[in-house]
């Protein structure tokens, strides 16, 4: 764990905190010293990386939001309730809610193509505007949004049209983002993600997972906390003059 203090009074969102990379992420952003909304659609995982947060070193304190990014309703319950909590919105957004219902594209159901845009892409969407718009609101000097995208965005995989679609489409969100919003302030970044060990891979069979270790050069999966260790990069003062990029995070898989 990190002993810096980059985020020291720091307000931050984890969309997805309550697993994977987004409960990694609360852990980071928290031992630097941020306060952090675990915002997640299950209380009860999002209650279980709070138990894991050291305390914040402003005394702001942690809270835990039940939320449905792909809901604009839901969306907007969870800013309400950050304000009334904390009296002014985070300065620091990671989008890490993200869904998989894979099938092979002859196969696809409309519905599971949709779902997986619902909450992957539109959810991104919903949680940026609201963030943007409050920071907006209240004359906030600046801001970092941080999209988790997915290498697999860039060089598709197979049964899984719907979510290299959706981890495609964060990105063309993330860079007009970055564009749009660099006069407020307020960069805009994408973590890409390749293989990384979590709840999702915990199901793949053994020997597919050796089959893609022996693609990666490092050889080897990622761990969550890797990924965090870049997104509280890029939440912090270390990265001001980064807006619009994308970061991969493969252990080199599909180098050029």
């Amino acid at each position: 764990m990190a002993t810096s203090t980059r985020l020291i009074s720091r307000l931050t969102l984890v969309t997805g905190g309550g697993s994977g990379i987004g409960r990694a992420v609360c852990q980071r952003f928290a031992s630097e010293g941020a306060s952090v909304v675990v915002a997640d659609i299950g209380e009860e995982s999002a209650k279980d990386t709070l138990g894991t947060l050291p305390n914040d070193l402003s005394g702001q304190g942690h809270m835990v939001a039940v939320v449905d990014v792909s809901s604009k309703e839901s969306v907007k319950r969870l800013f309400t309730s950050i304000q009334t909590h904390y009296f002014h919105p985070p300065s620091v957004c990671v989008n890490a809610a993200g869904i998989t219902q894979d099938d092979f594209l002859l196969n696809m159901a409309e519905d599971q193509f949709d779902k997986v845009i619902q909450v992957n892409l539109k959810g991104s969407f919903l949680v940026t505007q609201a963030v943007a718009q409050a920071l907006v609101a209240c004359g906030a000097a600046k801001g970092s949004i941080i999209t988790v995208g997915s290498i697999v965005g860039k060089v598709g995989n197979i049964g899984q049209a719907n979510y290299t679609a959706s981890k495609a489409g964060v990105e063309g969100l993330t860079r007009t983002s970055a564009k749009e919003l660099s006069r407020f302030g307020i960069r805009c970044n994408c973590v890409l993600p390749g293989f990384i060990s979590t709840a999702m891979t915990d199901k793949v069979p053994e020997k597919v997972i050796s089959k893609i270790k022996s693609l990666v050069p490092l050889e080897r999966m990622g761990e969550p906390a890797e990924v965090a260790d870049v997104c509280a990069f890029l939440a912090s003062d270390d990265s001001r003059y980064i807006t619009g990029a994308s970061i991969e995070v493969t252990g080199g898989l599909f180098i050029g």
